[in-house]
């Protein structure tokens, strides 16, 4: 009962500290919530669409007419110039008017009707994959359905017509399906992965204010009861956790439960699976946070360590760059990262509607990282200046 009653009393100590901090309170239960809408608004659009692109059709025929109207008629693409040459298409390439070209060689129409390859060029705005992959995949839509109109017009040549000729131009029938994103956009990926690397920095964001405040400001160094400074170093590190993991129960249930929901995001998976699956994430990031933490000194080192590693905890979870194409050294620097585990599990259970038997790795080591930073915590709590003994 005693061992209770002192994880108990630091419990309500350190929920004490959080709700009198107006800077933590900020972080904890504001910014949490600010930014997920905020990237769920800027991304809505999912695709980006009617993207401006200049033509130079040096055919002039109605077979390179088509194809510019097709592609005219395409969700991504909208062509805003008819240029004379290529001269004046690359200016407003220059100019930022465009993000792609479009050219169509004087012979294009002779090849196709004397049945040899024509060629009709692009070129791509790489600037941003977004824009190549908008134009590349109009383009490719477009030169498919003239391929299959070309063929169908040499088979009713030789007297092969309707479903004879649907059957040799498609010899094998198949479904376009786009697993776990079906409009294939730009928030389906990104954004999970981010909820997830959120509720990770803000928590370490706060719990850093929180330890930079207790070295800054002596007053509090003396929160933590007398009995527990020399014996009681995992029943304070327990106390803390419970203090923040009970506070940041709504704020996960909101962040990565309701968003998905409210911005129409991909949560084809179980919500027990995925309760099961952020407890040790949970708890594996608040001991790694009190860890790290530890050697915070003042208020505002917390703040510009977190600003420090956000990009680069993003990238070495997997989401934007895969893991297995990653060096040795910086997959095996990952592992140490709770994100790392966390956005791959979420993704894959939400997202993916996998079980917890399909991220049983994720999942023992989320659990492997929560021992191993409880007993970090607890060895780095012993020599904090906050706490040591006298």
């Amino acid at each position: 009962m005693n061992v209770l009653k002192d994880i108990w009393d630091v419990y309500v100590i350190e929920l004490r500290r959080v709700l009198c901090d107006k800077g933590v309170m900020l972080i904890f239960f504001i910014a949490t919530l600010i930014y997920p809408l905020i990237f769920g608004a800027i991304y809505k659009n999912e695709l980006v669409r009617n993207l401006p692109v200049a033509v130079v059709d040096e055919s002039r025929s109605d077979a390179s007419r088509r194809f510019i109207h097709k592609l005219d008629a395409t969700p991504e693409l909208r062509v805003d110039y008819h240029c004379c040459n290529m001269e004046e298409a690359r200016h407003l390439m220059e100019q930022r008017n465009i993000n792609g070209i479009f050219l169509f060689p004087r012979d294009y129409d002779q090849r196709l009707s004397r049945h040899e390859t024509a060629r009709v060029c692009l070129f791509c705005d790489m600037s941003s994959f977004l824009y190549y992959r908008g134009v590349l995949s109009a383009a490719s839509n477009v030169l498919l359905d003239e391929l299959q109109q070309i063929e169908l017009q040499r088979y009713s040549l030789v007297g092969i017509t309707g479903e004879s000729a649907d059957e040799l131009i498609k010899p094998i029938p198949y479904d376009d399906v786009k697993l776990y994103s079906p409009t294939g956009g730009f928030t389906s990926f990104l954004v999970p992965a981010l909820l997830v690397l959120i509720i990770h920095q803000t928590l370490f964001l706060g719990i850093g204010i929180l330890f930079g405040t207790a070295r800054e400001d002596r007053e509090t160094l003396r929160v933590i009861p007398p009995r527990l400074r020399r014996d009681g170093r995992p029943r304070v590190v327990i106390g803390r956790a419970l203090a923040y993991l009970l506070l940041y129960v709504p704020v996960v249930a909101i962040d990565l439960v309701l968003i998905p929901r409210l911005f129409d995001l991909p949560h084809i998976g179980r919500l027990t699976d995925l309760c099961l699956f952020l407890l040790p994430f949970m708890l594996a990031t608040i001991f790694f946070c009190m860890t790290v933490c530890s050697f915070v000194r003042e208020r505002d080192t917390g703040i510009v360590t977190c600003i420090f590693f956000s990009v680069i905890l993003l990238f070495l979870s997997g989401a934007i760059w895969p893991a297995c194409n990653m060096p040795p050294f910086w997959r095996t620097l990952s592992y140490l990262f709770p994100s790392t585990h966390g956005i791959q599990g979420f993704i894959r259970i939400n997202t993916m509607g996998s079980t917890l038997a399909g991220v049983k790795f994720e999942y023992l080591m989320l659990w492997l990282q929560t021992a191993l930073y409880f007993v970090t915590s607890c060895f780095c709590l012993r020599f904090a200046k906050q706490f040591r003994l006298k």
